[in-house]
């Protein structure tokens, strides 16, 4: 493990108690967040994006603040649902973005998880799909959006204009060299895992895997991986593609910690989702020296170059800086990792 970081939902709304967290709320505490994470030297703060729900939707100005407010953490998605998406304006997002983070922007995209409604990308004006879950959708845009961050000139620009006129095609602008080799495919099956490969994006390996063949969630997952980097060096690609996998983890050094965590040590759940039997990873929560050795024997994450911690981020920042700092003092160096700051 050489990079780990946060996974964060954005939950807002009802708390319980009469408590509230407002969408400013969560916005406000994800910036201070990544702040304190940026100043603690963990690598990465990731947001899930969810529409139609009291989640994080719409990242790009999220992380644009971060990026304004940090210095070395990596910001990113762990997903955006492409099937939402104007691709050549999430590609002149993306470049600002990573133009003012100075190239630190880790954009995984994907089809996206399932929704809260029926078909809500056809209410944001992107119809014709033909298959029930919009994936066919979710590749097209993507494919334009590669096109885009490569540079590629997508329209004829016009002889006559006052504003630079020319002849040939114009690409889009802003654009950022560096992008095409951060964006991150998010793969919830081996084939997709594959595809990923040979297209010749990095792998962010979903917590959960439309397969459930009675092996652990891990080993599954670690054939995935296996999968991806071997299709990867099949198409030629030079370097090194990156891996990520997810998980609740929390490591137990208070007596808070044992109150919300202490007894949710869970193993590999099975169930259904999109009509698929689906295999779920289990949930880590133990004294810091238990927690390592738990870890090492994980097979995805000793494969994974990068570890997502899922948070609790309704318990807000003090108390999720506390899980995170506990885990870069007493288990990530076991498992690999060397602070940002170092």
């Amino acid at each position: 493990m050489q990079r780990f970081g946060t996974l964060s939902f954005g939950h807002y709304g009802p708390l319980g108690g009469g408590r509230q967290l407002s969408a400013a709320d969560s916005l406000m505490q994800a910036i201070e967040l990544a702040e304190g994470m940026d100043e603690l030297g963990v690598n990465g703060v990731y947001f899930r994006v969810h529409h139609f729900a009291r989640q994080q939707s719409s990242p790009m100005p999220l992380l644009a603040a971060i990026a304004a407010r940090t210095q070395r953490i990596e910001m990113g998605t762990g997903v955006i649902d492409m099937r939402y998406e104007n691709p050549l304006y999430l590609a002149e997002e993306a470049a600002a973005v990573d133009l003012i983070s100075g190239g630190r922007l880790a954009l995984g995209v994907s089809r996206g998880s399932p929704e809260s409604v029926v078909r809500g990308y056809e209410a944001f004006g992107y119809t014709g799909s033909d298959d029930p879950r919009g994936a066919d959708l979710a590749r097209d845009h993507f494919a334009t959006f590669l096109r885009a961050i490569e540079g590629e000139g997508l329209a004829e620009r016009d002889a006559s204009s006052p504003f630079g006129g020319g002849t040939g095609m114009q690409r889009v602008e802003p654009h950022s060299p560096g992008l095409r080799s951060r964006i991150w495919w998010g793969a919830g099956t081996r084939e997709t895992a594959e595809w990923a490969g040979r297209v010749g994006v990095n792998l962010m390996s979903s917590t959960l895997l439309t397969e459930a063949d009675g092996r652990p969630f891990d080993l599954l997952q670690a054939d995935q991986i296996d999968a991806f980097r071997a299709a990867w060096r099949e198409a030629g690609h030079p370097g090194e593609p990156r891996a990520s996998v997810s998980r609740s983890i929390f490591p137990l050094t208070t007596a808070e910690d044992h109150l919300y965590f202490g007894g949710r040590q869970e193993g590999d759940g099975v169930g259904y989702i999109d009509g698929f039997r689906s295999t779920f990873g289990k949930t880590y929560a133990a004294e810091p020296d238990v927690l390592v050795g738990q870890l090492l024997d994980d097979a995805a994450i000793r494969s994974a170059d990068t570890l997502m911690l899922t948070i609790p981020s309704q318990l807000g920042v003090a108390f999720n800086l506390r899980i995170v700092e506990a885990f870069a003092k007493h288990v990530a160096p076991a498992l690999g990792w060397q602070s940002t700051l170092d």
